[in-house]
C-alpha cells in the first residue's frame, strides 16, 4: 500500500473553516493529525504546504498526505488461515474461527489473527500494519473487522465510540433463563486479583448489554445479544452476573461438560464504511459446536 492519501473539494458548507476543524469533521483524530504533520504526511492547499491554522475557502482543493504505514518488526508473518467475507484497500471483514487469538499474547504468542493478516498483506503487496476495530476473544467465534490503514481505522474507531458499529452476538448459557429480554447495565472492571478477570464493580467502566431469548432447553438458554459498550468480557461478564454464566466458559462460572470453549459467537456486524459512506452488514453462520448442542 502506497502513501494513502485524501482529496477534499471545499465546498460553500467549509468555506471558513479552518483546516484544523475541518480534520474534525473527516475523522481525522488528534493524535493522527499530529503523526500527519511531523510524522512524515503533509496538509497541501492548491498544492501549497499550509499548517491546520488556514482559513479553507470555497474552491480550494485538498490533500492530506497520511504517514506510511510502519509494520511492527515484533509482529511476524504467519500462514495462519483467515476466512475473508470482504476487503478492499480500506477494510478487511474476517470471519474468525473458535481457538485463534486476535493478537499474539504471553500464553499464545504465535498463530494469530494478527499474524495471519500480515502474512496475508506481504502475499499480496499490501504495507500495512494490523488495525483490528473489533477484536475477539480467543475462543470466541464469528465477524470481526479490521482497518487496513490508520485514517479508516481513526473513523471507525470514533463510530464505534458512538454506537455506530453494531455488533449482535449468539450465546448458550447455563440454566433457563427466566427473562425473555432484558438490559444489563452493570459497569465493569478489573478483578483485583487477576490481570485477565472482569468483574462488575461500582468503580468500573460503564457498560451496558441488551438480550433476547431465542431458544431454551431443560438446562440452557441461547441468546441473542446486543452491546451498546464495548468492553473486555464484556457478554461473559454480565451473563455471568445475572446468574447465567456461558456454556464450556470455566472463568466465569460455566462448565465444558458440553462445550470446551465458551458459547459465544459474534454473528452480524454492521458499519458505515469510511471512505464510501455505504452502510455494510456481514452475518457469519453459526459454528458446528454451538449447533450441535443447540
Amino acid at each position: 500500500m502506497k502513501q494513502f492519501i485524501l482529496e477534499k473539494k471545499i465546498t460553500t458548507a467549509e468555506d471558513g473553516m479552518t483546516l484544523k476543524e475541518y480534520t474534525v469533521d473527516l475523522g481525522i483524530s488528534k493524535r493522527l493529525l499530529t503523526d500527519i504533520k511531523f510524522g512524515g504526511g503533509d496538509l497541501l492547499i492548491n498544492g501549497e504546504h499550509v499548517t491546520v491554522k488556514y482559513v479553507l475557502k470555497e474552491g480550494d482543493f485538498l490533500i492530506v498526505k497520511f504517514p506510511e504505514e510502519q509494520v511492527s518488526e515484533t509482529l511476524l508473518a504467519e500462514p495462519v488461515p483467515l476466512d475473508i467475507m470482504y476487503e478492499d484497500e480500506h477494510v478487511l471483514v474476517i470471519n474468525k474461527q473458535p481457538y485463534v487469538s486476535s493478537i499474539p499474547s504471553r500464553e499464545h504468542p504465535a498463530g494469530s489473527i494478527a499474524n495471519g493478516i500480515i502474512h496475508h498483506y506481504q502475499k499480496n503487496g499490501v504495507r500495512a500494519t494490523v488495525h483490528l476495530v473489533t477484536r475477539l476473544d480467543r475462543d470466541t467465534s464469528g465477524v470481526m473487522l479490521v482497518a487496513k490503514h490508520r485514517f479508516a481505522h481513526s473513523i471507525l474507531s470514533s463510530a464505534q465510540k458512538n454506537g455506530l458499529v453494531k455488533r449482535r452476538y449468539v450465546a448458550i448459557v447455563h440454566g433457563r433463563m427466566a427473562e425473555t429480554e432484558g438490559k444489563v447495565d452493570a459497569p465493569i472492571g478489573r478483578h483485583p486479583d487477576s490481570i485477565i478477570e472482569r468483574i462488575v464493580t461500582p468503580g468500573g467502566q460503564k457498560a451496558i448489554t441488551h438480550f433476547r431469548v431465542t431458544r431454551l432447553t431443560d438446562d440452557l438458554t441461547t441468546v441473542a445479544l446486543q452491546l451498546e459498550t464495548g468492553r473486555t468480557h464484556q457478554i461473559r461478564v454480565h451473563m455471568s452476573y445475572l446468574g447465567h454464566p456461558l456454556c464450556g466458559d470455566t472463568l466465569y462460572g460455566g462448565t465444558r461438560q458440553k462445550m470446551d470453549r465458551q458459547a459465544l459467537h459474534s454473528e452480524q456486524l454492521s458499519f458505515i464504511h469510511p471512505l464510501t459512506q455505504e452502510k455494510m452488514t456481514f452475518h457469519a453462520a453459526l459454528p458446528h459446536d454451538m449447533l450441535g448442542i443447540m
